[in-house]
C-alpha cells in the first residue's frame, strides 16, 4: 500500500498545483485540506527514506524491503509517467495498432497521459525535459563504431599493386639471402618491405583522417533544425533535442524527426518509400491512419505531430593471402631476376600516387570550402564544379535576401497608404483578417512578459502575418476561437495558391478564402470589394486595370499576392464534401499586397565574376515575368541594353516548345518566370543534351529531380528542405549566390591542382619506364631497382601531392573558359610539357647509363 501512494504522490501534487482558479470558496477549502494532507505525506515519505538510508548500512533488508526501496527510486526517476512506458509507445506506432491507441483514449488521450497540451505543447523547462529524458530516452541513435586505423591498413594491404610488391619483396628477399647470405642478401627485399610499409602507412593515415573528417561533416548535416511548440510558442530546436511528448510542426519538404502521431492538420501526405520501398504517397489523418515514422518525408499538406519515440542502428567487415616455396637453382635465379625486373617496370608504369593525391586534394579543399559556406556531401562534386558551364539558380533567398516586407496594399483600384488603413470598411477588414489569419501555415505568438510579437512560418507568411497583425490589428487567437476550419488546400509550387474553407461559429456561415499569385487569383474572381465595402463587378476594363497594377508592382520588383473569398451555401458545402475540392470560381477579390525582397549584397559582383569566367547564369523562378525581369536586371543576369527577345520566357511557353525549338532556344534563355519544378528539370535535361556541365540550385522538395539530374546539385542550408539537401552534392550553408560563385572558384582550383600533379607524376614515371625498358632490353638488367623507384614515388606521392593540394584559388582561374564535358583531363599543353621534360631526363640518364663510366673514368666496382 505504501508503495502505491508513494508512486502517485508527485503526480497528485502536480494536479493540485494546476487546479483552475475559479473553484468555489467551499471547494477551495476542501482542496487546501487535501493539499496539506499530501504535503504531510511527502514529509513522511522523505523521513521514511532518510531512515531507510541510515539503516541500510547496518541492517540487511529483507526481499520485500529491498523491493520497496527500489520501487521508490524508480518512481522518483519517472514522475507522472508511471502508467505508460517507452515499449508501449513504440509498439503502438510501429504496429499501427489503432485498438491499443483507442484504449488509451486515442491521440488526445495519449497526449494527456504524456502531459502535453495539444495546442501549447509541453512546458519545456529544464525539469520537464530531464523527466522526459529519464522516462523515454533521447532522440539519438547509437552510431556504428568509427573505423579504426587498422581497418584502413587492411584495406591498403588488399590493393593489387601492394600485393604485387609484397610478392616481389618476398622473392627478392628469398633469393637475395640464398645468393649473398643472410648478412647482405636481405637488403633489396627488406628495402622493398620498408617502402611498402611506408606507402601503406601514408595511404591508411590519409584515409583514416578523411574518414574522421566525414564523421564531423555528417554530424553537421544530421543536426537538422525542427520547429516545435513549447509553452504556446513556436520555436526551432535541434532534432536531437526533441523529447517524447513534444508537438512538432510539419510542412511540405520536412523530414519527420521521430516516430509519432498526427494531432491536427490538413491534406497531409507522406512519402514512406525510405521505410517500405513503396513509392505511393500515404495519406495521414486522425481517424484512419494517425501514424508517422521517423525518416519519412512530408510531400503535401501540413500538420502537427505528437512525438512518441526515437531511433537505433549498427554495422561490420574481412579477407587473406598465401605463398609457397620452390627448389632453387641458377636457372630459377635468373628467371626471378627477369620477373623482378618486369615487376619493377610494371610498378613504375602505375602512378600509384595519383589516387592518394586526388583524395588529399579533394579532402583539403572540402575542409576549406566549409569556411566559405559550402558543405560538400560528395567528394567528386568539388572537381566537377570546376568544369561547370551553366548555373541555373533560384531567385528567392539565393539572389535575394528572403526577408519579405509588405510595402504596397491595393483595395479595389485604390492604393492604400498606412495612414488610411483605418478607413477600410469593417466588413472588408474582417474578411481580410480571416483570409490572412486562417489561410496560413504560419503563427503569431505574443509572450506574456514582452510586447513584441513573434511570427513564424515561411518569409512570405511572416511578412503578411506581421502586416495584418501590426497594421490591420488582426487578433489571431480570437480568429481561431470564433471560426472552425473545415478543409484546406495546401500551397505547393505547381498550384501557386492555397485555400481554406471555414465556418463562423456566430452565424454558421461558410466562406472559402484563397491566397496566391496575384494573376492566378484574379483569374478566379468575378467581383471585387472597394474601400467602402461595396461589391463591384469585375468587367474587362477593371480586369485590365488590375493587371496593370500587378505589372507595375512586379516592375518595382515586388512579389504580388492576392486575397479572394466567397460565401458558400450549406448545400454546396455538403455536395463538395465527397470531392474535397474548394470552390475556385466566381470569387470576390479582397485586395492585393506587394512584398519587397531586396537583392543580397555582393550578388551582382558574384554574377559578373561567373559571367567573366564564361559561365552562363540562368534564373529560374516561380514569380511573374515582370518581377523576374526586374530582379534579373538588378543582379546583372540581364543587361540593360540586352535584346529581350527569347532571353525571358515563362515556364508554360518553354514547356510547349517542340523538342527542336527547345534545343535551339535554350542557350539564349537567361530568365524563366512562372516556372514549375518540371520546367526546371526540362531545362537541365536540354542543357546537358547540348553538352553543358550544369549546376543547379534548389531549396524545395520539388527541386529534388532537377538537383539529381544536374551534374552538380547545390541545395540551400537555411531554407532548403531535407529532401533537397539529400538530393544535392553540395549544401550552400548561407543560401547566398556569392557562395555558389566561391564553389565554382574552388572547383576550378581542385581541377587545376589535379592536372598539375598528373603532369608532375607522369613526367618522372615516363622517364623511369623508358630508361628501365631500354636498359633491360639492351643490357639485360635494370639500372633503377624497385626500391629506388618506390622511394622516389613515395616522396612524390606525399610531399608533391601535399604541396599541390594546398594551393589556394586565384583570380587567374576565373579568367579561363570552363573545361566543359568533352575536354580531356591531360591537355595538349600538358603533353607538350610532360614529353619535353621526360625526353630531357631520358637523354641525360641514358647517356650516363651507357657512357657514364668512360665520361667520369670510373668502373663498376667504384660505382
Amino acid at each position: 500500500m505504501t508503495t502505491i501512494w508513494k508512486a502517485d504522490l508527485h503526480c497528485l501534487e502536480v494536479i493540485m498545483l494546476d487546479l483552475p482558479t475559479f473553484l468555489s470558496k467551499s471547494n477551495k477549502t476542501r482542496w487546501q485540506k487535501a493539499f496539506a494532507t499530501v504535503c504531510c505525506l511527502r514529509a513522511f515519505s522523505s523521513l521514511f527514506q532518510e531512515v531507510v538510508a541510515k539503516n541500510k548500512s547496518k541492517l540487511s533488508p529483507s526481499p520485500s524491503q529491498r523491493a520497496l526501496v527500489i520501487d521508490v527510486v524508480k518512481v522518483e526517476t519517472q514522475p507522472c509517467f508511471s502508467n505508460i512506458d517507452q515499449s508501449n509507445l513504440t509498439h503502438i506506432v510501429k504496429e499501427k495498432n489503432l485498438d491499443q491507441l483507442d484504449t488509451l483514449g486515442g491521440v488526445q488521450g495519449l497526449a494527456f497521459t504524456l502531459k502535453t497540451d495539444v495546442e501549447r505543447g509541453i512546458h519545456g523547462d529544464a525539469e520537464d525535459i530531464s523527466h522526459r529524458h529519464v522516462a523515454f530516452g533521447t532522440n539519438t541513435y547509437s552510431k556504428p563504431p568509427t573505423k579504426s586505423f587498422f581497418h584502413f591498413v587492411w584495406e591498403a594491404l588488399r590493393d593489387p599493386t601492394i600485393l604485387i610488391l609484397l610478392v616481389c619483396a618476398a622473392l627478392s628477399l628469398a633469393f637475395g639471402i640464398k645468393e649473398h647470405g643472410p648478412k647482405e642478401g636481405w637488403y633489396d627485399g627488406g628495402s622493398i618491405f620498408v617502402a611498402v610499409f611506408l606507402v601503406i602507412s601514408v595511404s591508411a593515415g590519409s584515409n583514416f583522417r578523411q574518414n574522421r573528417q566525414f564523421d564531423k561533416l555528417s554530424k553537421v548535416s544530421n543536426n537538422i533544425p525542427v520547429e516545435v511548440v513549447r509553452g504556446g510558442r513556436r520555436q526551432q530546436i535541434s532534432i536531437f533535442e526533441i523529447v517524447v511528448g513534444d508537438v512538432v510542426c510539419l510542412k511540405i519538404g520536412d523530414q519527420i524527426p521521430a516516430d509519432g502521431l498526427f494531432l491536427n492538420g490538413h491534406s497531409l501526405q507522406v512519402d514512406e518509400s525510405s521505410m517500405t520501398g513503396e513509392s505511393d504517397h500515404v495519406e495521414v489523418n486522425l481517424s484512419h491512419n494517425p501514424f508517422l515514422f521517423s525518416g519519412t518525408k512530408v510531400v503535401d499538406g501540413y500538420a502537427r505531430m505528437l512525438v512518441t519515440s526515437g531511433n537505433t542502428k549498427d554495422e561490420n567487415g574481412n579477407t587473406e593471402f598465401n605463398g609457397n616455396k620452390t627448389k632453387v637453382d641458377d636457372v630459377i635465379n635468373s628467371m626471378v631476376r627477369i620477373i623482378a625486373a618486369a615487376v619493377t617496370i610494371v610498378v613504375v608504369a602505375i602512378p600509384e600516387g595519383l589516387p592518394l593525391a586526388v583524395t588529399l586534394t579533394l579532402a583539403y579543399s572540402m575542409k576549406r570550402m566549409m569556411s566559405d559556406q559550402a558543405m560538400v556531401r560528395k567528394l567528386p562534386a568539388c572537381e566537377t564544379m570546376g568544369s561547370a558551364t551553366t548555373i541555373c539558380t533560384d531567385k528567392t533567398g539565393t539572389l535575394t535576401m528572403n526577408q519579405m516586407k509588405v510595402t504596397k496594399f491595393w483595395l479595389g483600384l485604390q492604393c492604400m497608404e498606412e495612414r488610411s488603413y483605418s478607413s477600410i470598411a469593417a466588413n472588408v477588414l474582417k474578411l481580410l483578417h480571416q483570409g490572412v489569419g486562417l489561410n496560413t501555415t504560419g503563427s503569431v505568438y505574443k509572450p506574456t512578459s514582452g510586447t513584441e510579437f513573434e511570427f513564424s512560418g515561411s518569409p512570405t507568411e511572416k511578412a503578411i502575418l506581421s502586416w495584418a497583425t501590426l497594421e490591420l490589428n488582426m487578433d489571431m487567437e480570437e480568429l481561431k476561437e470564433n471560426c472552425t476550419i473545415l478543409h484546406v488546400e495546401a500551397f505547393n509550387s505547381e498550384k501557386k495558391r492555397s485555400g481554406v474553407l471555414m465556418r463562423k461559429k456566430a452565424d454558421n456561415t461558410i466562406n472559402v478564402h484563397w491566397k496566391g499569385a496575384a494573376e492566378m487569383i484574379l483569374a478566379m474572381c468575378s467581383h471585387f470589394y472597394d474601400p467602402s465595402g461595396n461589391v463591384e463587378a469585375l468587367g474587362d476594363d477593371e480586369r485590365m486595370k488590375f493587371n496593370q497594377v500587378i505589372e507595375s508592382m512586379a516592375a518595382s520588383s515586388l512579389r504580388c499576392i492576392a486575397f479572394a473569398q466567397k460565401e458558400v451555401l450549406e448545400k454546396e458545402h455538403e455536395d463538395g464534401k465527397v470531392h474535397h475540392k474548394l470552390k475556385d470560381n466566381g470569387l470576390i477579390l479582397l485586395g492585393l499586397v506587394g512584398l519587397k525582397d531586396p537583392c543580397r549584397l555582393g550578388v551582382k559582383k558574384a554574377v559578373e565574376d561567373c559571367q567573366h569566367a564564361r559561365v552562363n547564369i540562368k534564373m529560374i523562378t516561380g514569380d511573374n515575368v515582370f518581377t523576374a525581369r526586374t530582379i534579373a536586371t538588378e543582379c546583372g543576369i540581364l543587361k540593360p541594353n540586352q535584346d529581350m527577345n527569347g532571353a525571358v520566357v515563362e515556364g508554360v511557353e518553354f514547356r510547349n516548345y517542340t523538342t527542336e525549338e527547345r534545343m535551339e532556344k535554350v542557350d539564349k534563355i537567361c530568365v524563366m518566370a512562372r516556372s514549375s519544378p518540371f520546367d526546371k528539370l526540362l531545362m537541365v535535361q536540354c542543357l546537358k543534351e547540348k553538352g553543358h556541365v550544369v549546376a543547379v540550385t534548389g531549396d524545395g522538395t520539388n527541386d529534388a529531380p532537377a538537383l539529381k539530374e544536374a551534374d552538380i546539385g547545390l541545395s540551400m542550408g537555411i531554407q532548403g528542405t531535407e529532401v533537397a539537401k539529400e538530393s544535392s552534392d553540395i549544401v550552400i550553408l548561407d543560401d547566398n549566390f556569392a557562395s555558389v560563385a566561391m564553389v565554382l572558384r574552388w572547383g576550378r582550383c581542385v581541377y587545376n591542382n589535379i592536372q598539375k600533379f598528373i603532369q608532375f607524376q607522369l613526367t618522372v614515371n615516363v622517364a623511369a619506364l623508358v630508361i628501365n625498358f631500354v636498359a633491360a632490353v639492351s643490357a639485360g638488367e635494370v639500372p633503377l631497382t624497385a626500391v629506388q623507384l618506390l622511394w622516389v614515388n613515395l616522396i612524390m606521392d606525399t610531399l608533391g601531392a601535399l604541396a599541390l593540394a594546398t594551393e589556394q584559388p586565384t583570380n587567374e582561374l576565373m579568367e579561363k573558359p570552363p573545361v566543359g564535358r568533352t575536354e580531356p583531363l591531360i591537355t595538349n599543353i600538358m603533353w607538350r610539357n610532360l614529353l619535353a621534360q621526360a625526353l630531357y631526363q631520358i637523354a641525360v640518364l641514358l647517356t650516363l647509363q651507357f657512357k657514364g663510366e668512360s665520361i667520369f673514368g670510373v668502373n663498376e666496382k667504384e660505382a
